[in-house]
């Protein structure tokens, strides 16, 4: 008997090493599929990046799988409108700290005036006010000068880069206000990097900043809320995405977050020595070959089968 328990435990344990060995080689076997796509994405980025008249950096963070993809993404470029982000999040990083009020009341006034302005550059002078609050959604959203400069006044220039610092990003630096071109000639440019610039919209969407859940959703809210850019025009409607996006004169800059479902990703990517549109219609390009990529991940099985979401969900 002793030796028919023993032939049996030897069929069993033979039996689990050949179906472990099954298992593992499906497994690498889609792992290779997956390599293959990831490996075209990367190629497709590249050629973008390469075919663009001047430089382009571009960083892709797929955030569910943990993926990094990079086109000079460690190069230091000048943001434009996208510093405009560090400087959302060190006002409520600010205000949490309790040394700001997003509720206070800032006068508008004649002599913050400046171009690339909107609306509030023909409010009277002194004659009406909007919250730290407001001024942040129509810095965000309209892109508007006049109330980032009011805004960079209460946060504090030094600050933003600090807190930059301190979270991890000692490339991104508010060096001027806007639309100060002189500052830009002596090398006061505001700077990031594709990398960084990801990555910071991955801390966003995962809310891993040193504020409030409550705070973090109203900063998202602020960058949600649908405005032009070029990560939105190349990402199908029905997606939220959190996205700014900034220019100046050879420079086209747009970092983002895109909540697609079941494989959410951001990226960032930036160029210079060039034509402004040229690359603006590339940014917008690696925006559409992003979804293309990440959605054939999303919503499917391990052998890339394509099922309804709440199939998924009932074999998790």
């Amino acid at each position: 008997m002793g030796h028919d328990k023993n032939f049996v435990r030897f069929i069993i344990i033979k039996l689990f090493v050949i179906f472990s060995c099954v298992m593992a080689s499906t497994t690498m076997a889609q792992e290779e599929h997956q390599k293959i796509l990831a490996e075209k994405f990367q190629e497709k980025l590249e050629k973008i990046a390469w075919d663009l008249p001047g430089v382009m950096g571009i960083s892709v963070i797929d955030v569910a799988g943990k993926q990094k993809f990079g086109v000079n993404e460690k190069l230091i470029f000048p943001q434009g409108s996208a510093i405009k982000v560090p400087l959302l999040i060190s006002l409520y990083i600010r205000a949490e700290r309790g040394e700001l009020d997003l509720k206070e009341a800032v006068p508008i006034r004649a002599q913050d005036r400046v171009g690339g302005s909107g609306y509030i550059s023909h409010f009277g002078d002194g004659t009406s006010s909007l919250s730290l609050h407001d001024l942040a959604v129509m810095m965000i959203t309209v892109s508007d000068n006049m109330a980032t400069n009011i805004l960079i006044d209460k946060v504090g220039m030094d600050n933003v880069t600090e807190i930059m610092d301190d979270l991890g990003f000692p490339k991104t630096k508010l060096q001027r206000k806007m639309i100060r071109q002189m500052e830009s000639v002596k090398g006061n440019e505001n700077l990031s990097t594709p990398l960084e610039a990801a990555s910071i919209m991955e801390k966003i969407y995962h809310c891993d900043l040193p504020i409030s859940g409550d705070a973090c959703k109203e900063m998202q809210d602020i960058m949600a809320i649908p405005h032009e850019g070029a990560i939105a025009t190349g990402t199908p409607p029905g997606i939220r995405v959190l996205q700014k996006t900034g220019s100046i004169d050879g420079v086209y800059t747009s970092w983002g977050a895109v909540d697609l479902e079941g494989r959410p990703y951001t990226l960032a990517a930036m160029g210079n020595y060039g034509d402004t549109d040229e690359a603006r219609e590339a940014l917008t390009e690696i925006a559409r070959l992003c979804h293309w990529y990440f959605s054939r991940l999303a919503g499917v099985t391990k052998y890339g089968t394509r099922v309804p979401p709440e199939f998924l969900e009932e074999s998790r």
